[in-house]
């Protein structure tokens, strides 16, 4: 069951905005409002979940029964060609991308750089700034309007992507307008002098075409359609995504192990050994596929595959004149486990910055008109021009070209898997046979940038670096959260590996340390603040490692980002964790805290419940649908044998849940409270009973109260097919009565079988209701009908809808006693949407949704759980 965001709280109930200042925690957590003595934004309720599980149910079954091993093996095979086709449109997505970024930096800086060379002998470098600023902002400005047209393309896309492999289903992330904006937004991006990286985005890319290949349709294009029926369910969509976003890491990096174990790491909660092999498969074909088309088209050999990613770090290879040489030793771990201390706490620094920008967009500018945010991007694009050609004009230091900037050395040669790392060393506003050292880390592509400071030696000044460490830090920081699609992978990696070669640099001139290899230090640099900033270490280490394609640096790469890790986590969270919290994301940890199995499924489920019967009436199907948010309701029948034990000795017996008789008002107290802060949800619990009953507390009146109670439950019940909605009508006796469980059926399911007039009369038996196949109840998948878009003239109030031919009837459950570690698990584990709560006789006593997991919930209630200690 969802119910609503904050937002919606607020348009829908202004009181309960107005009481805001008097809600508890717990209710705060529940509407999902942000808590404002601790500034802390809670999980919002307007986020649907993705559901993993099957329902195996008789259009299911059927499916199966006509399921031969010929067919199972075709589907398979379908499933495995699909894989491929996303591996190779991922890497031709990166290709595009690739290509068209190539071309315009390219075209940007030959104009820019033959403008400074002239104009430094006529005086005319604002001339050349404004060349500059005109190229930055015209590409950042196309790149501002894509976002526009789809917001969700903003920003690197790894948050929402990794909260769509978590389970939740994140509006429009997964759109074919979404990665058309994000391919080309980035393009602009980047080409426009953002401190933004291209390799992040990759990964949105991939996810959104590993989302919609396999379905052979879109919503923004209708009028193309196939009968494709396969992969019609959140199961199969959730595995293709998983396929996707692995090989967007494995095209950005040249990575397939590396994305496989990104996509693991990440955010899958559901995994299986077939999935392993499908998403290595993907991720190898999006590898290569990219490494082919750029081989051939930058160097016109087809076949030969010497590209094989969007960023590839070259070969670490230590001098042959130098003897003493060694890219690491023994030795070198202490200080590289310094440098992963030192790389936790700016990657700290910087997610704790980045929070406080995000916070202040969210505030000022996100609510203000759109053009806002494309002012703001502009207002970026020019600081950053501005800073860049300054530093490069005033703070550049003007260096003598050593023959080892220009000889034949081996690390050298290996430049041309992208561009020579000669030809990218910038003289600006230096005398001839001298070169400007700041200029040739930002007059060039950030690539290339990272391949001089992993393979350039004695190239960089001390100053040079601290300076440009420094810049990069604070615009990257303010950069990242703009309206524009951006990458973080690309600018942390550069970051830290000028911090890398800063030490190198120290410990060699101050400490005497000639030996050590300057490109190792650049190289952990890089992985410890990117580990700082990320929080990644399986996943990252492995694609570190694949990037250089040198296994030796395995070892000290791991420790780096392991004690970033732990360094980073003291104080913060990981940068799209952060981001994730921003957009108040129900995100499930991997595990809970110990001290929640203090809890039971009893405290964090969710006791009012909107039910249906296996046969039910048009009128009283559409009433509940239209007055209730809910996405999944349990198909119950009344339990009447059970009412009659409910009086035993002192204590009122309900559900398997006992309260006490003096008790029983606290309850219905705490029920109305709870209600009066959820007005949004139509199905306020226990309104009527609270409403008319809550009036004293004298102990001779709540035996009175319990006496009513009693004699109202033989009062005739509502008949089998209710004409009012139960969420509407019933009282606390009738909503709380026993209740047989038989199966859940989905809201998307009610519709359709209302939109295709699934119905029969009084007059007749169920049998003569028409039969739906499973390819007809997922034919509109994943946008199903909404029930206020029905016509009701079309329907018969009085015809009755027999369900249970269509809904779950074995879902998981678990026990009203059952530890929430377990209850956590279970959901987690099998990629749950609801969890009913069934007690010993198969009486529904609850659900359980993603909300009642969060971490946030979980906390309210065990504050709750202290209290009534």
């Amino acid at each position: 069951m969802a119910g609503c965001g904050s937002g919606l709280c607020c348009c829908c109930c202004p009181r309960c905005c107005g009481e805001r200042e008097s809600r508890t925690p717990e209710e705060l957590t529940i509407l999902g409002e942000t808590h404002e003595e601790e500034d802390e934004i809670l999980p919002r309720k307007d986020y649907e979940s993705l559901d993993y599980d099957r329902c195996i149910n008789d259009p299911y079954l059927e499916v199966l029964e006509s399921m031969d091993n010929k067919k199972a093996q075709r589907y398979e095979a379908v499933k495995w060609v699909m894989v491929f086709a996303i591996g190779v449109c991922t890497g031709l997505v990166g290709l595009f991308v690739d290509f068209f970024v190539r071309l315009f930096t390219q075209l940007k800086f030959q104009v820019v750089q033959s403008s400074v060379e002239e104009c430094t002998e006529k005086g005319c470098l604002a001339l050349s700034l404004l060349e500059l600023l005109g190229f930055n902002l015209t590409f950042v400005f196309l790149a501002s309007l894509l976002v526009l047209i789809q917001p969700v393309a903003a920003g690197s896309g790894i948050p929402e992507i990794k909260c769509y492999l978590n389970g939740v289903k994140v509006p429009g992330v997964v759109r074919l307008r979404t990665v058309v904006c994000k391919a080309m937004g980035v393009l602009f991006s980047v080409a426009g002098g953002l401190f933004v990286g291209k390799e992040g985005p990759m990964i949105h890319s991939g996810a959104v075409v590993g989302a919609g290949l396999p379905q052979f349709q879109s919503i923004s294009l209708r009028k193309i359609r196939f009968n494709f029926p396969y992969f019609r369910s959140d199961r199969d969509k959730r595995d293709f995504v998983s396929a996707g976003a692995a090989a967007g890491v494995a095209a950005a990096f040249g990575a397939p192990i590396g994305g496989t174990l990104f996509s693991l790491e990440e955010g899958s909660s559901f995994w299986n050994q077939g999935l392993t092999w499908k998403v290595l498969f993907c991720s190898m074909a999006a590898t290569f596929t990219l490494n082919f088309f750029r081989s051939g088209i930058q160097f016109g050999s087809w076949g030969s595959f010497q590209l094989p990613g969007l960023l590839n770090f070259g070969e670490f290879k230590c001098s042959e004149s130098d003897k003493k040489c060694h890219l690491w030793t023994a030795v070198d771990l202490g200080f590289f486990i310094l440098m992963g201390i030192v790389g936790g706490l700016l990657g700290a620094t910087f997610n704790c910055l980045n929070k406080r920008l995000a916070k202040y967009r969210m505030r000022n500018v996100h609510p203000k008109p759109k053009l806002v945010r494309v002012l703001e991007s502009l207002l970026v694009s020019l600081t950053t021009t501005v800073v860049v050609f300054v530093a490069s004009m005033v703070l550049g230091e003007c260096r003598q070209m050593s023959s080892t900037s220009h000889s034949g050395n081996d690390t050298l040669s290996l430049q041309s898997m992208s561009e020579d790392v000669n030809s990218s060393i910038k003289t600006f506003f230096c005398p001839n046979e001298t070169y400007n050292d700041m200029a040739t880390l930002f007059f060039n592509p950030q690539e290339s940038a990272i391949l001089q400071l992993f393979h350039q030696d004695g190239t960089f000044s001390p100053v040079t670096l601290s300076l440009f460490f420094l810049l990069y830090f604070l615009l990257s920081c303010w950069t990242y959260g703009i309206s524009v699609p951006s990458g973080l992978f690309v600018p942390s990696l550069l970051c830290g590996a000028a911090f890398g070669r800063l030490v190198a640099n120290l410990l060699k001139s101050y400490i005497g340390l000639d030996h050590i290899y300057s490109g190792t230090f650049a190289l952990i640099g890089a992985a410890a603040f990117l580990g700082g900033v990320v929080r990644m270490t399986i996943s990252l280490t492995v694609i570190l490692i694949e990037s250089t394609n040198e296994i030796t640096y395995g070892l000290p790469i791991m420790i780096t980002l392991m004690v970033a890790k732990w360094t980073g986590d003291f104080f913060n969270k990981g940068i799209y964790d952060i981001h994730v919290n921003l957009r108040g994301v129900p995100l499930l940890e991997w595990e809970t805290e110990v001290e929640m199995d203090k809890l039971r499924a009893s405290d964090i489920m969710e006791p009012n419940l909107t039910y249906v019967y296996p046969h039910t009436r048009i009128q009283s199907l559409v009433s509940i649908l239209r007055t209730t948010v809910h996405h999944a309701f349990p198909v119950v029948t009344e339990n009447r044998g059970n009412e009659r034990e409910f009086m035993k000795g002192n204590q009122l017996i309900s559900n398997n849940i006992k309260f006490k008789k003096s008790s029983i008002l606290t309850r219905a107290g705490e029920q109305r409270r709870r209600s009066q802060s959820m007005k949004s949800y139509p199905s306020s619990e226990l309104r009527n009973m609270c409403d008319e009953h809550i009036a004293t507390e004298e102990p001779p009146e709540k035996e009175d109260l319990l006496q009513q109670m009693l004699e109202r439950r033989y009062t005739p019940y509502p008949n089998l097919y209710p004409d009012q909605s139960p969420s509407e009508e019933w009282t606390m006796e009738e909503r709380f009565r026993p209740l047989t469980f038989h199966g859940l059926i989905l809201r998307s399911q009610l519709v359709t079988l209302l939109v295709r007039g699934v119905c029969y009369s009084e007059s007749q038996s169920s049998a003569s209701q028409p039969r739906l196949s499973h390819a007809e109840m997922s034919e509109d998948y994943p946008r199903y009908p909404d029930i206020h878009d029905l016509d009701l003239t079309l329907l018969n109030p009085r015809m009755i809808v027999d369900v249970t031919p269509y809904m779950n009837p074995s879902p998981f459950a678990v026990s009203p006693n059952t530890h929430v570690s377990q209850v956590f698990n279970l959901f987690r584990t099998m990629g749950l949407r609801h969890l009913p709560v069934v007690n010993a006789v198969g009486e529904i006593v609850g659900i359980i949704t993603r909300h009642n997991l969060t971490h946030e919930f979980l906390q309210a209630r065990l504050r709750q759980h202290y209290q009534t200690i």
